[in-house]
């Protein structure tokens, strides 16, 4: 007798219609927030995140629209430290050039509240999402507005003593986008693709520990990207004449450093994105000798793809002394390299019924 106690049976698994539009909802959505991670790196690089120097989440929808309003928005930007210290030779039209990228930035984060809020309340007072399921998307609009006040606070540290925000709160920032992006994910492919067995499939584990590994990776580029760590020893493989560069252990508490000093900081990244890659090459190798299938193999592939590209990307980055437009590629990268390890892993929830 054949024990069917670990099988879903697929009638009751198939998305319905109704179940397709609410995961390309959330699709759409995560091509949103996708979008706003990469204008935001750009908003970064330029120097644009701190030309708007206060916070109003509902006026500040409406750019400034006369010449009387331009000076006073400049006016307030030039008590900043950015303009004391960096900028002081910028005229009012200059000034607007960075504002527009911020603005732009913030406008999209409100754009993206709207694109989640009205679909949401549509279709849950249609049916088409539970009301059980309710409370799982009433979280994701609540961590999109604590987003919000998460980036503010990460503006406000940068309007203080220095023209550079905190690498601790851009960091936190960048995590909390990449959280919420893949719980919208999740979901959505969750909807898409219901599971059909309780049983993990050989690869579950192994890709798991990778995509955590991923993530790790894009956290400590996170402190790259708020030390400017990148824009010291640009040379690969070595750092300058060293392998490890003296000045990694300068600061004290020796735990600051890993935080604090953008020489273990870059060291750090490096040494995490080489181990990454060979990571993944490894779990190409053994999905692809594995005498058991292995899920889908293009999703395999599209992951290597993904990580070869972007160590490339990192590497011209460093080499280039970080071009605006190649970071901002590299930074979207490792988000297309997290969506793709996220992707395997929720394709690996399930042990495949036979070899393909």
């Amino acid at each position: 007798m054949i024990d069917t106690s670990s099988v879903i049976q697929p009638s009751s698994t198939l998305p319905t219609p109704h179940d397709k539009k609410v995961a390309t909802w959330l699709l759409v959505c995560c091509g949103l927030v996708f979008a706003m991670i990469v204008l935001g790196g750009v908003t970064r690089l330029t120097g644009s995140g701190l030309s708007i120097v206060d916070w109003r989440p509902v006026t500040g929808v409406l750019p400034p629209l006369s010449d009387d309003k331009w000076q006073a928005e400049f006016a307030k930007y030039q008590q900043s430290p950015q303009y004391i210290e960096v900028n002081a030779h910028m005229d009012v039209h200059q000034f607007k050039e960075i504002y527009w990228l911020e603005y732009l930035h913030r406008l999209l984060g409100r754009l993206i509240g709207v694109v989640f809020l009205v679909p949401f309340m549509v279709f849950a007072m249609r049916g088409y999402i539970r009301k059980k399921e309710w409370p799982k998307y009433l979280a994701m609009f609540v961590l999109g507005g604590l987003q919000g006040l998460l980036g503010w606070y990460m503006v406000k540290s940068g309007l203080v003593d220095r023209p550079e925000v905190s690498q601790y709160r851009l960091t936190a920032h960048l995590v909390a986008a990449l959280l919420i992006y893949v719980f919208m994910l999740w979901v959505a492919l969750s909807i898409l693709r219901p599971r059909t067995t309780n049983t993990r499939n050989a690869g579950f584990r192994k890709a798991v520990a990778l995509t955590t590994l991923i993530a790790t990776t894009i956290v400590s580029g996170g402190f790259v990207a708020g030390l400017k760590a990148g824009r010291i020893f640009n040379s690969f493989p070595m750092m300058g004449e060293y392998w490890m560069p003296p000045g990694v252990m300068a600061l004290m508490p020796p735990w600051s450093n890993f935080f604090d000093n953008p020489i273990l900081v870059q060291f750090n990244h490096r040494v995490l994105a080489g181990t990454t890659l060979v990571a993944v090459v490894a779990f190409w190798i053994w999905c692809l000798r594995s005498a058991r299938p292995i899920g889908d193999r293009l999703a395999v592939h599209l992951l290597l793809g993904a990580a070869l590209l972007q160590v490339t990307l990192g590497i011209s980055t460093l080499l280039l002394h970080v071009p605006v437009a190649l970071a901002a590629i590299h930074q979207a990268v490792a988000v297309l390299l997290l969506t793709a390890a996220i992707n395997l892993v929720h394709g690996l929830r399930d042990a495949p019924a036979a070899s393909p």
